[in-house]
């Protein structure tokens, strides 16, 4: 996957994650991980899919509707890639915090469904529920903050509150955290989440 990596200054931090949303590539959220820990390492992915010429991380049929085949696929593809990189950049695989937006922060959501071990938490701006109907893996231990717009037209408030509740369910500890700039990322809500995850 095409991607860049940053060795960090302090290499006991989480390696940031980040995915970015519809369109973006991998530089487009390299000021946000700044913006959580400067001192972090950071792997920034670029989606392997391409929509109209736009990359993602996954195949949608229709505005909100995943193509759940092509989603498992993806998810499975970037697990392996995160093992990789891990052995490749000398990191600690198991101290992975994802950043994502919109599209990315579903397939980050989708690693927490799918995998126990894939994030030791994540940061998911605007996320959906990546897939209904399946067991998550034992969450416990796993830290999630989840920024949600009240007038999202892509992402439906009730998607932020059952995310939450289906995560909480798979024990991982959930903040949910509001704003109402539709679907915006908003240097609110980074804020947020930087005040968070500097309190974990």
């Amino acid at each position: 996957m095409k991607h860049i990596f940053n060795k960090g200054k302090d290499t006991t931090k989480p390696t940031l994650l980040l995915l970015h949303g519809t369109g973006g590539n991998e530089l487009d959220l390299l000021p946000l991980a700044g913006r959580i820990d400067d001192t972090a390492s950071v792997l920034s992915v670029r989606g392997n899919v391409l929509e109209n010429g736009m990359p993602r991380f996954f195949r949608r049929l229709a505005e909100g509707v995943f193509d759940e085949e092509d989603l498992i696929f993806r998810t499975k593809e970037l697990n392996e890639f995160l093992n990789e990189a891990a052995e490749k950049y000398n990191f600690d695989r198991d101290n992975i915090m994802a950043i994502g937006y919109s599209n990315g922060a579903n397939i980050a959501a989708s690693l927490l469904f799918h995998y126990k071990d894939a994030l030791r938490g994540a940061i998911l701006h605007h996320p959906m529920v990546p897939r209904r109907g399946i067991e998550l893996p034992d969450l416990s231990g796993k830290s999630v903050f989840i920024a949600a717009g009240t007038n999202d037209p892509m992402c439906p408030p009730e998607e932020a509150d059952e995310l939450q509740s289906l995560l909480e369910k798979a024990k991982a500890d959930v903040k949910l955290h509001w704003e109402n700039k539709g679907h915006r990322l908003t240097a609110e809500e980074v804020e947020a989440a930087a005040q968070w995850y500097r309190s974990l």
